[in-house]
């Protein structure tokens, strides 16, 4: 009697037992843990099972929840975001979740204009950077400048290569009505929606050389071309010039490519010459002529003169 008693009061403990263990599944971390426990809620198997919880971190069901067989329990872990609006960045500690809500918390509106770099109904995730860029739209009336063009007319008492102003040109004027975009207060777009002209442009009218031939007293000057050019002066320095030759009066330094090496010239005030020289600083309508002395190049000084090429 005693002996069947004992068994019954051992079988009833066991039974007592195996009700208060529970089957429980934990999902931390990327881990799955799976275990019979006598723990009562959520947060004490947690405890138990040395998984720490940060303040943003969300478990589920709530860690006062009573452990019931076969429950999942699952922690999800908080994470930074950043989000830059406004000049400002701020830091939302957040676990996944739509990134409009995740804005709303920060206490950033988007309006119906704005962009954001993601969309508003995606999940954060971990490290995620959110831009919201400002758009702003406004329409206004401003008068722009209407560039003039150049009209080419010939001249046949001017030597081809010169030309000459005939009349000059005058920008008219253009009323329009814009509307223009801007990104956080910098304009990104400009659309013109109406345009009234209300001064027409004159254009410049241009004379342009058509003669090949000249006299100076007793000479005829056939040439391909003239040109304008300043002109300076300079002596023996000592070295020959970049076609070998000696230094002399009637050899001149040019830019090659303005007046093509080896080019017969007639240059005003000097006289005939040979393209036999190049420099540095002679870059463009300039030439540098020789002259036998200091003086004599201080006298010529610099000036503007008519070059011919001639033929």
């Amino acid at each position: 009697m005693v002996l069947g008693i004992g068994i019954a009061v051992i079988s009833l403990t066991l039974v007592t037992y195996s009700c208060l263990e529970k089957s429980v599944t934990i999902k931390a971390d990327g881990k799955v843990i799976e275990q019979r426990t006598f723990k009562k809620t959520v947060g004490e198997v947690l405890e138990a099972n040395n998984i720490k919880l940060g303040p943003h971190d969300q478990v589920t069901p709530e860690l006062q929840a009573a452990v019931q067989e076969n429950m999942v329990i699952n922690v999800v872990r908080a994470f930074p975001v950043t989000i830059i609006a406004d000049g400002e960045t701020k830091e939302i500690v957040s676990i996944p979740a739509k990134v409009k809500n995740v804005l709303e918390r920060a206490g950033i509106e988007v309006g119906k204009k704005d962009l954001v770099s993601a969309n508003l109904d995606d999940l954060t995730y971990k490290g995620q950077v959110i831009k919201v860029t400002r758009v702003a739209e406004e329409t206004k009336e401003i008068t722009t400048s209407v560039p003039y063009s150049r009209e080419y007319v010939s001249d046949n008492n001017l030597e081809v290569g010169l030309t000459r102003t005939v009349s000059r040109g005058r920008p008219g004027q253009m009323r329009q009505v814009v509307k223009v975009t801007y990104h956080d207060g910098v304009e990104v777009k400009r659309e013109v929606l109406s345009s009234e002209l209300i001064k027409a442009p004159v254009n410049e009218v241009v004379a342009r050389g058509t003669i090949t031939s000249v006299s100076r007293g007793n000479l005829r000057l056939d040439f391909h071309r003239a040109l304008m050019v300043e002109a300076t002066a300079y002596t023996y320095t000592g070295r020959n010039t970049a076609t070998g030759k000696r230094p002399a009066v009637g050899l001149v330094s040019v830019d090659p490519n303005v007046i093509p090496m080896g080019s017969r010239l007639y240059i005003e005030g000097y006289g005939f010459a040979t393209a036999a020289d190049r420099g540095s600083a002679i870059k463009g309508n300039k030439i540098d002529v020789f002259l036998e002395s200091k003086e004599a190049c201080y006298k010529w000084g610099r000036r503007w003169v008519k070059v011919y090429i001639l033929k």
